[in-house]
């Protein structure tokens, strides 16, 4: 069994605390989804978001989530390059899985699928 890094990141069109946690809740699920992991198997969520939302702490919406109290969660602000993706919710969830580097999805949503094509789903 390995550690693996599954990414991925979303867009919210307002600084607001419902629209920021329902993207978090969103963004996590997809990714749980996607790769068919439980809480128990998570080592740990980073979380990090862009200067111009800071109206709550996206691990709120996590840690609301059902089995998900237990899990080591930690934000931080993106760092600030001008001319960056606005208002973007990263993810980066740390997994213990079977999963090799090129099972992992990594899942990218709205205007954020602009980060990553090549790995956002159509």
């Amino acid at each position: 069994m390995s550690v693996r890094g599954i990414r991925g990141a979303i867009t919210v069109d307002v600084n607001e605390e419902q629209p920021i946690l329902e993207a978090t809740a969103e963004l996590l699920n997809g990714i749980v989804s996607a790769n068919r992991i439980e809480p128990a198997e998570i080592a740990s969520v980073f979380v990090t978001v862009t200067g111009d939302l800071d109206a709550t702490f996206p691990a709120r919406a996590i840690r609301a989530m059902d089995g998900w109290d237990l899990v080591p969660l930690m934000c931080a602000l993106e760092v600030p390059v001008q001319g960056s993706l606005e208002k973007c919710i990263r993810l980066m969830v740390l997994v213990n899985t079977e999963l090799t580097q090129e099972q992992v999805e990594h899942v990218y949503l709205g205007g954020a699928k602009a980060l990553r094509p090549d790995l956002a789903k159509a």
